[in-house]
């Protein structure tokens, strides 16, 4: 994917230039329908024009913009998994079932 001026990659990250916001964020915006004035309401950092041009830019490139946002989703979810041992968070199950053996057990 050709970036315009207006983006810039660092270490496998797309990012509006001169902000640590990331195209992902935009786009994952724009996607769960906030228009450009809310987006930029968001991030008062961005100027509502750069707002403008990161989603023509999106809208014009959708198919290699979604796909790299699917990337970068699975290796965030990737790093979360491992940050996260086996069995150290419990699950909502557990969790239902340690509140029901509580309230069982009474008063205390």
């Amino acid at each position: 994917m050709r970036l315009p001026d207006f983006l810039s990659e660092a270490d496998g990250e797309v990012r509006l230039a001169g902000h640590r916001i990331g195209l992902v964020h935009v786009v994952k915006a724009y996607n769960d329908g906030h228009s450009a004035e809310m987006i930029a309401a968001e991030f008062p950092t961005l100027p509502l024009a750069m707002v403008h041009k990161v989603i023509a830019f999106y809208l014009d490139n959708q198919a290699d913009v979604d796909s790299y946002v699917a990337v970068h989703d699975r290796e965030m979810d990737a790093l979360e998994r491992q940050s996260r041992p086996a069995g150290s968070t419990p699950t909502v199950a557990e969790l239902r079932r340690r509140l029901e053996s509580i309230r069982r057990a009474g008063p205390a």
